[in-house]
């Protein structure tokens, strides 16, 4: 990987960490976020980025010790 690579990667938030990231029961879009109020088949971040260009702007992190529901 190069530093551009790293750069870009680094910007994207991490859905797993978020307060508003969940997973759902349905398995043809098994990734799902509250705050944007949409489910996909890839990490909400990703399709974000993809759709946009932008990172998300809704990350918040989740509490420490704090299970997602």
């Amino acid at each position: 990987m190069n530093a551009e690579s790293e750069g870009r990667n680094a910007a994207v938030p991490d859905c797993n960490r978020c307060a508003a990231y969940f997973i759902t029961h349905d398995p043809a879009f098994p990734y799902g976020c509250r705050a944007m109020g949409f489910s996909s088949r890839r990490l909400p971040c990703r399709e974000v980025l993809a759709a946009s260009g932008v990172a998300c702007r809704y990350y918040r992190p989740r509490a420490a010790g704090v299970q997602p529901r």
